[in-house]
């Protein structure tokens, strides 16, 4: 495992990480939780992602639990969250979901210091942009986390590079704590925001980037091209919304034409998509998600096919999916 500076920090995140989206209390109790971290901080893993509103606040509930049980020295690893829609999605009440104003981050953040039984979280994220709350209260909120010492780096998630640049240059004019890093969707057939619309605060602001779903939630590995299998994500409860584009035809097609490339490296699919994606340099760390403990060792071995994915190799796998990219 190697480890690369988040965006232009000094902080250091492995080039896969381990998240807990749809997992953790979902399908991963507190003991299975506890038994894949262990074996990922084994591997060099040493960024756990999670959000408030995954399962409802009992996602952050599992993780906490296990870091606990485990009892490694805080420094030893990083673990992040996300906030924006609540611990309840569809709440009427107001300052309560769907926002990133003043009240709401206030109490977010001291919610999941409580779920999570932390002193601190290494890093939190603004989940997606509020049209409603002007960015510069967002912006004045996620600074005084930090200078609460209740979160040592803050960002974003799915925010627009313009939104991205509103924030960072506001925190500049102020001399407030800086957004550092961008939690964008990237995956072969979700790319142009990562590779065309956030190309310029690459360099110019020093943006990093920790990707989700680098599988496509389950796409790309090759399990839904007859249908969508019993007790795979697409079947779970409330996530009906995946099913269409996991069960898109053309796509389908082309992880077949990928499954050719990844036996003549002599890897799986899943292996070859999680190394492409690591393989951008401007990609900081590379979110994985598992609900069985085999199933987190062999995306792990994502890192021996880095190697293998030469100019040619490179080449052959844009033929194949570009065309389908988004």
């Amino acid at each position: 495992m190697q480890y690369r500076r988040l965006g232009r920090s000094g902080l250091q995140v492995s080039e896969l990480s381990l998240g807990s989206w749809v997992t953790d209390h979902t399908q991963v109790d507190t003991g299975a939780a506890k038994e894949m971290l262990a074996a990922a901080f084994d591997a060099g893993m040493n960024f756990f992602d999670n959000a408030e509103a995954y399962a409802g606040g009992q996602s952050e509930i599992v993780m906490g639990e296990a870091f606990k049980a485990l009892k490694w020295p805080r420094l030893n690893y990083i673990v992040s969250t996300k906030f924006f829609w609540g611990l309840d999605r569809e709440a009427k009440q107001p300052n309560r979901s769907n926002t990133l104003n003043r009240k709401y981050l206030a109490q977010a953040i001291d919610g999941s210091l409580k779920r999570m039984q932390l002193d601190f979280i290494d890093l939190v994220y603004c989940h997606r942009p509020d049209a409603r709350t002007p960015i510069e209260e967002t912006v004045w909120a996620m600074s005084d986390m930090i200078t609460q010492g209740k979160a040592l780096y803050w960002g974003t998630s799915e925010w627009s590079a313009a939104d991205i640049r509103a924030a960072w240059d506001i925190a500049d004019r102020h001399h407030l704590h800086k957004p550092v890093m961008e939690q964008p969707q990237y995956h072969l057939f979700h790319r142009k925001r990562v590779e065309e619309e956030y190309a310029r605060l690459y360099e110019d602001i020093g943006l990093g980037l920790t990707t989700w779903s680098p599988l496509a939630s389950g796409l790309l590995t090759g399990k839904y091209k007859t249908g969508v299998p019993v007790g795979s994500r697409g079947a779970l409860e409330g996530m009906g919304f995946l099913v269409k584009g996991l069960t898109d035809e053309a796509k389908n097609a082309a992880v077949v034409k990928l499954e050719g490339i990844a036996a003549e490296l002599g890897c799986s699919v899943s292996q070859l998509a999680i190394a492409w994606v690591a393989k951008n340099p401007r990609v900081s760390t590379v979110i994985t998600g598992a609900s069985k403990l085999e199933q987190m060792q062999s995306n792990l071995a994502a890192v021996d096919v880095l190697a293998k994915l030469t100019p040619e190799v490179m080449a052959k796998i844009e033929a194949i999916s570009a065309p389908l990219a988004a």
